[in-house]
């Protein structure tokens, strides 16, 4: 058993390693979220599984699975939150980017999201009813 928590242990620790580097090296917010996401994520995970298998104790297995769940649902959603925010502020994404699926879509002004395009659509539509 030990093995088996010494290897969860060294790849959780490594996982979190790589999403402090990837906090570190990438160029922008969104990139940022999406790898302290994936890759924190995981490392937590691996690192109380091998907490719950090093105590052997059902009664922390449950907890530490509870906490593993809880972890798993919030993280995505609190980083979409955060990354939508950030757009929402302005906040540029990196020049190298192939896509912004918002772009047009956002109106900062009124802080609505739909195009102009979109807006004037709906317009004709009551218009006609």
């Amino acid at each position: 058993m030990d093995i088996v928590v010494g290897i969860l242990a060294f790849f959780g620790a490594v996982f979190v390693l790589f999403a402090a580097i990837g906090l570190l090296r990438m160029p922008d917010t969104y990139l940022r979220l999406a790898v302290t996401t994936k890759a924190a994520t995981l490392g937590v995970g691996m690192l109380l599984i091998a907490a719950a298998i090093h105590t052997y104790d059902l009664s922390i297995l449950v907890k530490v699975l509870a906490i593993i769940l809880f972890i798993l649902l919030t993280a995505p959603v609190s980083a979409h939150l955060i990354g939508r925010t950030a757009y929402m502020a302005g906040i540029k994404l990196w020049e190298g980017s192939v896509m912004d699926e918002l772009a047009g879509k956002y109106d900062h002004n009124t802080e609505e999201l739909g195009s102009e395009t979109q807006k004037e659509k709906d317009a004709k539509l009551d218009e006609k009813r």
